[in-house]
């Protein structure tokens, strides 16, 4: 009969493991439920040794949020192909996923969990909603939005945010249908603000020239047309 041996981890993999343990834990239930003692026990390590690697809950929970907003801005990278419709329609789809694989880590996090009023949280925030913000920028080719555009696009992540937020609350409304509705939500708040500004109105056409009847944006358009009807 052969016995295991424990492989001993290095200072950095050790910690990894760490932040990896709470962000699984964080996913479950908001932080603030979370001991360290649950992580210490779910790593297989003591209580003192979590402590050796990070000072305190606070530290440890500020490095999983990093890892978890690394994460979610990379949902918003996409390749350049194809109409935008279906481009954004992609971005919610990886949103959703992050929202539901991580949803009282995530609702913790906007709502203000155990790290609430730390200026790292919310700093790493403010870097998730600036990446989406400048992902959307280069989607539609531009590098110096208008005052009304970069309203539009930011009232949009917001918008996603706290659809986010009231969905994981009971998620009454199917998926899918928030993702595209979002979508949609993008589409009238550029055209509204198309009305307003002509150089917007130019930007718009350029991004939407391509759009084909049966993307989001012509579902949008089709629905509109029906209700006025």
């Amino acid at each position: 009969m052969t016995t295991g041996v424990r492989r001993r981890m290095g200072v950095e993999e050790r910690r990894q493991q760490l932040i990896g343990v709470a962000l699984e834990l964080f996913s479950r239930r908001s932080p603030d439920e979370v001991s360290i003692d649950e992580i210490a026990s779910a790593a297989g390590i003591s209580r003192p040794l979590v402590y050796h690697y990070f000072p305190g809950k606070l530290s440890l929970y500020e490095a999983a949020l990093k890892r978890a907003s690394d994460d979610l801005a990379d949902r918003f990278v996409e390749p350049h192909e194809g109409p935008l419709g279906a481009r954004l329609l992609r971005v919610m789809r990886r949103f959703f996923d992050f929202v539901d694989e991580h949803g009282p880590g995530f609702s913790a996090l906007m709502r203000g969990g155990p790290a609430v009023g730390s200026s790292t949280t919310n700093a790493l925030i403010d870097s998730v909603r600036q990446a989406a913000y400048e992902q959307i920028l280069s989607h539609l080719r531009v590098e110096d939005p208008p005052a009304r555009l970069e309203l539009v696009v930011r009232s949009w992540i917001s918008l996603a945010e706290s659809t986010a937020l009231i969905w994981l609350d009971g998620r009454r409304i199917p998926r899918a249908e928030l993702e595209k509705q979002l979508v949609h939500d993008f589409g009238a708040l550029a055209a509204v603000g198309a009305a307003y500004d002509e150089e917007m109105s130019a930007l718009l056409r350029r991004a939407f020239k391509d759009e084909p009847g049966d993307g989001p944006f012509g579902d949008l358009i089709a629905r509109l047309v029906n209700l006025a009807s």
